[in-house]
Formats: C-alpha cells, sequence, structure tokens
C-alpha cells in the first residue's frame, strides 16, 4: 500500500514540476515566469526528497527557491520590469 502511495507522490510532484514549468515558458509576464519558476524549484526539492537525496534537495531549496527568486526579482526591479 505504501509504495502504491509513495509512486502516485512522484507522478503527482513530477506533474507539478512539467506544468510549473511549460507556464514559465508560456507565460508572457516576467513576474509570473519568476514565481513559477519558483514552483518549478519547490517541486523538486519536493521531487529530491522523496527520492532520498537530502543534500540536493537542500540545495536546490537554498539555491533554486531562494536565491534565484530572489536575484531575479531584483534584476526586474532594477531594470524597471516591475512597476
Amino acid at each position: 500500500m505504501t509504495s502504491l502511495l509513495l509512486e502516485t507522490a512522484y507522478y503527482l510532484i513530477l506533474a507539478g514540476v512539467v506544468v510549473s514549468a511549460t507556464a514559465a515558458v508560456l507565460l508572457k509576464g516576467p513576474l509570473a515566469s519568476i514565481i513559477l519558476l519558483s514552483v518549478f524549484s519547490v517541486f523538486s526539492t519536493i521531487l529530491f526528497a522523496l527520492l532520498q537525496a537530502v543534500d540536493v534537495a537542500m540545495a536546490e531549496a537554498v539555491i533554486g527557491a531562494g536565491l534565484m527568486t530572489a536575484l531575479f526579482v531584483t534584476a526586474l526591479n532594477r531594470t524597471g520590469g516591475i512597476r
């Protein structure tokens, strides 16, 4: 029973990864794309944690969801993309 539940969780998280990445590419607004890239990173973090790659999950959470999102929002703000 738990293996079926875990397999279902893998597929749901993987679907979230695919949907958030696709939406980030297809959306026109840069801020929406940045937010969706952050969501993509969170889904990737959860997937890595489920696959028991905790060190990779922590690195993805810190760098992908935290640092890169802050860097992109700061760059967008300084270039006048957020009004």
